[in-house]
């Protein structure tokens, strides 16, 4: 019987029809897997009984799953909701900074090379400002796939709040990090974001922290900003390294 139920068929129930109607016959009927039993001769009516109390704990024992399927799938997409940003699918500010914090707990113990981006869009406001919320959308959607797709399949790329995007790069040293902040960078600018009629143009500024011994996350994100901050104050459209003399301008 074990064989009849092998591999992932759905259930099948199993009534055992036999000459013996001993106790200890039937019981071992079930303990091989019967789920009923008949004893010959056996009347039609009788069997047909017991096919219609098998369909129905068929039915239920199939709506049970289907119940167990939709829940689980409830609560897996309950939790990345929870973790997601509704607009770009990307990691939200809380599950940015969990990740961040992941990371950031194993460069400690291991000490090998951690950085960061944080990443703006340019001129985001004229967007909304010239083509509306709905094309913003459309922007911050796209710019956040465009990013995504350049990193590495172990980075993450999450959206920090407005126009801004972080991202963590373990196992990445300043001059990695820089050069994977550049392709993000070219992967804005170099191709318009198409709405409709209209092919917007549009640029990001990047800043890029190291890690280094004794710093902790807030020390890792204030450098990242104060380097974004510079690569707008020196024309954006660029790749900016906190505290260091390394640049990419465009």
């Amino acid at each position: 019987m074990q064989d009849i139920r092998s591999g992932n068929r759905p259930y099948v129930y199993i009534i055992l029809l036999s000459a013996n109607d001993r106790d200890g016959d039937i019981e071992h009927g079930f303990d091989l897997g019967a789920d009923d039993y008949l004893c010959k001769p056996f009347k039609p009516f009788e069997l047909r009984a017991r096919l219609r109390v098998g369909m129905r704990i068929l039915d239920a024992q199939k709506e049970l799953l289907e119940s167990r399927e939709r829940l689980a799938c409830q609560a897996a997409d309950l939790e990345f909701q929870a973790a997601h940003d509704t607009l770009t699918r990307l990691w939200n500010r809380g599950g940015i900074l969990e990740l961040l914090k992941t990371e950031f707990s194993r460069t400690q113990r291991s000490g090998e090379p951690f950085s960061v981006c944080l990443a703006d869009l340019d001129h985001f406001k004229r967007i909304n400002d010239t083509y509306g919320h709905l094309a913003g959308d459309e922007v911050l959607h796209t710019a956040g796939a465009r990013m995504n797709d350049a990193l590495r399949g172990y980075d993450s790329l999450g959206r920090y709040g407005g126009e801004e995007f972080l991202v963590v790069l373990p196992g990445c040293t300043a001059e990695k990090a820089m050069a994977i902040a550049e392709r993000l960078r070219r992967g804005i600018a170099d191709q318009p974001i198409v709405l409709g009629h209209d092919a917007i143009h549009m640029t990001i500024s990047i800043g890029v922290s190291e890690w280094q011994t004794g710093m902790e996350i807030s020390d890792l994100l204030r450098h990242a900003d104060v380097a974004l901050y510079r690569a707008k104050d020196l024309g954006r459209n660029r790749v900016e390294l906190k505290a260091a003399a390394q640049s990419s301008a465009r």
